[in-house]
């Protein structure tokens, strides 16, 4: 089945045809490749109203033609989620990115009904200063911190881990805009793998941990990640950390050649004693009934999810 997030206040997918998709961020529309996007329909006339386009190099790379100079500019995005509003700075990026997955949005949603399902059970479950005992999150590969403020929202207490100086500090702007400034969140620029390795000989634990790893990259020390020759080593290393009673282990892949049911039987053969089903993400396409696939994300709960 096909998840899809729905609840943007400022984005949309207007259309996408041809190798390439049609957004709007904010106030400006943005053309970017997605070489999934392999039909050929017309396109209308909002494609030549686009603000910028991102143009593939035969060299690798790209860069971007801009028609609206502002385009440039960062801009704040809203998105409604169970929680309350969530606020992310969105601007071009060299590499094509606009500083969110909005597909992602759907996945933030679960894992907030899963921290409010599990704080209305703690409710006589209190620490010294007398409040409810939060859940504590794990979110690896954590990026500009999309769920991780959902999270927070939520509740839970969140650990966020990138190897990317400047995506953890984006992610600190995010959870500034969405009203957390004050909500209990690390911020950890490392190495996902050692950091996991030295929790684990610490013996700390978290209820929940959510992977959404690149397709391929570098840590800080030049550390190469290929998902496809990572990904299991990684699952099975970071759900070490989880707790007894733990709420969910969430695993996302944007790599096309993993499928949702590739994830889930991945999970399963790490956590056999817990539910995990699996799911691909979406954006609903603007005027019509299709949805784009985005990514394939496999979930471990303690319940039926």
């Amino acid at each position: 089945m096909i998840e899809k997030a729905s609840n943007w206040r400022d984005y949309e997918l207007v259309d996408c045809s041809s190798g390439e998709k049609l957004e709007r961020f904010g106030k400006y529309k943005f053309i970017r490749p997605d070489p999934q996007i392999i039909w050929k329909t017309a396109k209308n006339a909002d494609w030549d109203s686009a603000d910028a386009h991102y143009i593939r190099s035969e060299k690798g790379g790209g860069r971007w033609e801009y028609k609206t100079a502002a385009a440039k500019e960062r801009q704040v995005i809203r998105y409604d989620s169970p929680g309350g509003e969530l606020r992310f700075i969105v601007k071009p990026t060299d590499f094509k990115h606009m500083g969110i997955f909005p597909e992602q949005a759907a996945n933030w949603d679960r894992v907030q009904k899963l921290i409010a399902e599990a704080r209305g059970q703690r409710t006589e479950d209190r620490n010294s200063d007398g409040n409810i005992n939060a859940p504590n999150i794990l979110n690896l590969f954590a990026y500009t911190g999309g769920a991780t403020i959902a999270a927070a929202k939520a509740g839970a207490r969140v650990c966020h881990v990138d190897a990317a100086k400047g995506m953890v500090s984006w992610a600190r702007e995010n959870a500034l805009e969405s009203g957390l400034n004050d909500a209990p969140i690390r911020w950890i620029t490392d190495d996902c793998a050692k950091f996991v390795q030295r929790e684990i000989r610490r013996g700390v634990r978290y209820d929940g941990i959510i992977m959404d790893p690149p397709s391929y990259g570098r840590g800080p020390g030049g550390e190469l990640w290929k998902l496809e020759d990572n990904l299991f080593e990684m699952a099975e290393l970071a759900a070490k950390l989880l707790s007894d009673k733990p709420l969910f282990f969430m695993l996302n892949s944007y790599t096309t050649g993993l499928s949702a049911e590739v994830m889930e039987y991945l999970l399963r053969s790490i956590l056999p004693e817990m539910n995990v089903t699996s799911f691909v993400l979406g954006l609903p396409v603007k005027g019509s009934e299709n949805a784009l696939p985005c990514g394939s994300t496999a979930l471990a709960t303690n319940h039926e999810s």
